[in-house]
């Protein structure tokens, strides 16, 4: 199948899929291009060029990584932090339908906003689903053992969604 989608992607699905993967590659095969706001950037590179997942992230030079802040609404800036927040803005301003958001409360805000949603475990599963050679399992073992918290309940519903 091949790409056919714009997303705006925020923090946590990045440190998620370079957790689960090594590195964003799975992004670039799936979509024809990948918005990051200044903001998300900005956390990415909070820590430095030490941090989890900044290598990755400025390997990835095929992100489309927006160099000014975005004008955020009253509403998603005293609502979502700011990754969120201008994850959502950001689609709207460039009518993106898309959004890629793991945190329940930004999410909900997306839907709100008339936006599609998907999650980093979204993303492994349409790349399984495309045929890509992808093992859930195997990448849900990974986000887990490098930090990233996952319910059972959804490690179970993607896992039946997989066929694993």
């Amino acid at each position: 199948m091949p790409k056919s989608q714009v997303v705006v992607i925020n923090t946590t699905p990045i440190i998620s899929l370079v957790a689960a993967l090594g590195d964003l590659s799975l992004l670039n095969l799936l979509y024809d291009k990948v918005y990051v706001s200044y903001e998300v950037g900005e956390e990415i590179m909070a820590h430095g060029s030490e941090g989890f997942a900044v290598r990755q992230y400025q390997e990835a030079t095929w992100l489309t990584k927006l160099t000014e802040p975005v004008k955020l609404s009253s509403l998603l800036k005293n609502v979502l932090d700011i990754g969120e927040a201008s994850v959502i803005q950001v689609a709207l301003d460039y009518n993106v339908k898309t959004v890629c958001i793991d945190e329940t409360v930004g999410r909900r805000f997306a839907r709100l906003s008339g936006l599609a949603l998907t999650g980093s475990l979204g993303i492994l599963l349409r790349a399984k689903q495309e045929g890509h050679n992808i093992s859930i399992k195997s990448s849900i073992e990974q986000m887990r053992v490098n930090g990233i918290w996952l319910s059972e309940s959804l490690i179970a519903a993607v896992l039946v969604r997989a066929g694993e």
